[in-house]
């Protein structure tokens, strides 16, 4: 019998190089508004998030201008240095005024 899989919920912040590699084998022309999935956290909050899954985890991980632009730009070769489950891999990066 198969366990159910984990759900966990990524905000850009903690995205690490495994999940932003999945997300950008899942969606390689970007995500669109079919692909986003809706639903309210703990605070009452609606979150926005596009789903990807391992064998044994489903992320939810949080839209954002920033992970658009990060997705954008992926180059595998940027993270090679780093271990695939480390947040602090994926800098944080400046938008432009018009971006946010």
């Amino acid at each position: 019998m198969t366990q159910p899989l984990k759900r966990v919920i990524v905000d850009f912040k903690k995205l690490t190089p495994e999940v932003l590699k999945l997300l950008v084998e899942k969606y390689p022309d970007g995500y669109d508004d079919l692909n986003i999935i809706s639903f309210k956290n703990a605070s009452g909050e609606t979150i926005e998030a596009v789903e990807v899954s391992t064998e044994d985890t489903k992320y939810l991980v949080k839209i954002s201008a920033k992970l658009e632009k990060t997705m954008a730009n992926y180059d595998e070769d940027d993270y090679e240095d780093f271990d695939n489950d480390d947040p602090e891999a994926i800098p944080d990066i400046e938008l432009d005024p018009e971006e946010d």
